[in-house]
């Protein structure tokens, strides 16, 4: 079954001597369509070497805690008791990974500023406890992490650099077109700087994220490409390279890079503030379909429905369940989607008018938006009433404790939900999941109980999503599967 992979990690350093070559790894047919001159073409090697002092590659070191103590003892009949005896087999306590262990990863990046910031990809650095910058010229330098944004998956770094750096220019990703060649760089599997090209395969495209505004390209991305640029044929940057659609983890030529106009603007407040401070209205909404149009008096299917107003700005400026949301801060708003992103990208405090369909007529509130950091920082519950265990699309699953992090070889205080029992018939038994997997984001958010989750299941639901974006990781290492909703 086809998944969808974060493109780094778990690639062995590349040899020197490779980091040191430029591979060009554009592979393009030399014949020349019907109606396409051969002039046309982009001059790849002249851009290829216009941009290659400002691309990075990173590498990250990472310390794996010891397990300690006596081997972990499962009782008959558990659904870990066949997991634990396989990695007991290949070498539990006692034995020399019981010691503590560095982890190395790799990643790419690019430098935005002519002292020292870098962009890259949060699941890159994420953890690390040092952060390597390898320029094209050889030169290596220890970078600090500004800020992140894990929603983007989006990272800010800083390098100290006695001479002056080569920043690229970010594009507007609003003008790139489908078919437009765009160039992607960074450092594959470990093998150095390498350049492939491609065009642009589709725009717009959302994972499962609440901001994904991702370009698709057929350009070769692979594990290490992370946090790359894709570049325009200006040398401006279009995207960041994220994440590749493959059945297998290598590149079949469906990769997504997140749009230059979203990581510009999540760069910007990094920079400023070392965090995201993103506007909240306060409601939850699903898309407006042509039967609910009809049946609301709605001209067309437009505008996101509220289906609840709980405590918030929305609330307080009168907004009710039912009110189909058709303009936001004086623009016409398509969808749940479009809103949603604009909110997000407008100034926390900020008063804005919000044009809403009631009762057969529009009505206009005015409305000073919060912050969605802070909404989301206060908890759904306090009584701890969450179940031990709950089966959810198929997979069973339950809070980790202290003793099944020891167990799993889970780092101290990592937060998230134990597999303990997959469905044989169930989609995710066929994407791999398995019984001691441990789930830490679900639709690029992080859970730490079985109500985490289902909340995010149910926003993922009201959004009009088909599938909800998981990060499993097993033994330390970290993948992305999507899983249906249905």
């Amino acid at each position: 079954m086809t998944e969808l992979s974060i493109p780094r990690t778990g690639v062995a350093r590349a040899p020197r001597q490779m980091l040191g070559a430029l591979a060009l790894g554009v592979a393009l047919s030399l014949g020349t369509a019907p109606g396409v001159m051969a002039q046309d073409r982009p001059e790849l090697a002249d851009l290829a070497a216009q941009i290659s002092d400002s691309v990075v590659n990173i590498t990250t070191s990472t310390t794996v805690a010891a397990r300690s103590g006596p081997a972990p003892q499962v009782p008959p009949g558990s659904p870990f008791e066949d997991f634990f005896r396989d990695f007991m087999e290949r070498g539990g306590p006692g034995m020399d990974n019981d010691r503590p262990r560095r982890s190395q990863a790799l990643g790419s990046g690019f430098v935005i500023s002519d002292d020292g910031y870098i962009v890259t990809n949060n699941h890159v650095i994420e953890g690390a406890d040092e952060i390597n910058v390898e320029f094209f010229n050889g030169t290596e330098l220890p970078a600090e992490v500004i800020g992140t944004d894990p929603k983007t998956d989006i990272a800010l770094l800083k390098v100290t650099s006695a001479a002056p750096l080569k920043p690229v220019p970010f594009a507007d990703s609003d003008g790139a077109r489908v078919g437009d060649w765009v160039l992607a760089m960074g450092n594959p599997l470990g093998q150095g700087f390498s350049v492939s090209a491609g065009i642009v395969s589709a725009r717009n495209r959302e994972l499962s994220g609440t901001y994904d505004d991702y370009i698709q390209t057929d350009a070769a991305i692979n594990r290490g490409n992370s946090g790359g640029p894709l570049f325009n044929m200006d040398g401006e940057v279009v995207g960041v390279n994220t994440a590749i659609l493959s059945p297998n983890g290598g590149s079949i030529g469906i990769g997504f890079a997140m749009s230059s106009n979203v990581v510009s603007q999540v760069v910007d407040q990094l920079k400023e503030f070392g965090e995201t401070r993103r506007g909240w209205l306060g409601v939850r909404i699903q898309d407006v379909t042509d039967d609910i149009a009809e049946s609301i008096g709605l001209a067309d299917a437009r505008g996101a429905l509220v289906t609840d107003v709980p405590e918030g700005p929305a609330a307080e400026a009168g907004v009710e369940a039912g009110d189909v949301i058709v303009a936001f801060d004086g623009g016409d708003v398509s969808d749940t989607r479009e809103l949603v992103r604009r909110v997000g990208n407008a100034q926390v405090g900020k008063e804005v008018s919000l044009r809403v369909w009631r009762d057969g007529e529009e009505q206009t509130l005015d409305i000073t938006l919060g912050r969605r950091e802070e909404a989301e920082a206060i908890p759904v519950s306090a009584d701890g009433s969450d179940p031990v265990e709950q089966d959810l699309l198929g997979v069973k699953v339950t809070p980790l404790s202290d003793e099944m992090r020891e167990q799993l070889g889970v780092p101290e205080g990592t937060e998230g939900l134990a597999v303990t029992d997959v469905a044989e018939d169930a989609e995710a038994f066929e994407k791999g999941i398995r019984a001691g997997d441990v789930i830490t984001e679900a639709g690029q958010q992080k859970i730490a109980s079985v109500a985490d989750l289902e909340g995010r299941i149910d926003e993922a639901r009201e959004a009009g999503r088909k599938s909800i974006l998981l990060l499993v990781r097993r033994g330390g290492d970290p993948r992305f599967v999507a899983l249906p909703l249905e």
